[in-house]
Parts: C-alpha cells; structure tokens; sequence
C-alpha cells in the first residue's frame, strides 16, 4: 500500500504563493509518476502538474509560467511551488502517485485565493 500526505494549504491574497509538499509512503516503485491535481466546487477534478521520476514534467496551460513542480526521489516527495496566485487557484489540492497501473490520492489539502 501506498499513503499520501500533503501539506502547505491555506488561505492567502492574490498575487501571494504557497509552497505544497507531499510525503509518499509504503511500497513505492521506481518508474512511477506523482503530481497534484485540483477539485473546485461544482467542478471536476483536474490535473494542475506532473513529474516523473526522471524529472519530466507537465503542468496545466492555466498554471504554466506560475507553478513550479519538483520532486525528491530519496525522500518520495512532491513539491509544488505556486507563485501569482489568482481567485480562480482556489479549491482542494490532492496529491497523486502512478505506478503500475494504480493511482495513489491523498486527502486534499484546502488552498483559497482571496480577491
């Protein structure tokens, strides 16, 4: 089994950042790909950024140029680095991990951009 656990949430003002982190545990494989994606009310769940474990990325063209995702491999974590944050950033942020055809979710941690 797999656990997630993120952190880095909060509330905070436009044009401010938050820095997310996600810790991976349990039996993690070489080869596999973690991320973060985003449900807003009323929404569906959507990907905001990738990275493999060779450090290939792929982010969401409404985050491109503001997020930035990083990853330790010694340490099973994902970074993401949210700079320029608008009102529209606002909603649940979940960590996600892919290895051999599974997908891995933590909780959700909360972020809101206040106008």
């Amino acid at each position: 089994q797999v656990q997630l656990v993120e952190s880095g949430g909060g509330l905070v003002q436009a044009g401010g950042s938050l820095r997310l982190s996600c810790a991976a545990s349990g039996s993690i494989f070489s080869g596999n790909v973690m991320g973060w994606y985003r449900q807003a009310p009323g929404k569906q769940r959507e990907l905001v950024a990738a990275i493999t474990s060779v450090g290939t990325t792929n982010y969401a063209d409404s985050v491109k140029g503001r997020f930035t995702v990083s990853r330790d491999n010694a340490g099973n974590t994902v970074y993401l680095q949210m700079n320029s944050l608008k009102p529209e950033d606002t909603a649940v942020y979940y960590c996600n991990l892919k290895q051999r055809w599974e997908d891995y979710w933590g909780r959700g941690t909360q972020v809101t951009v206040s106008s």
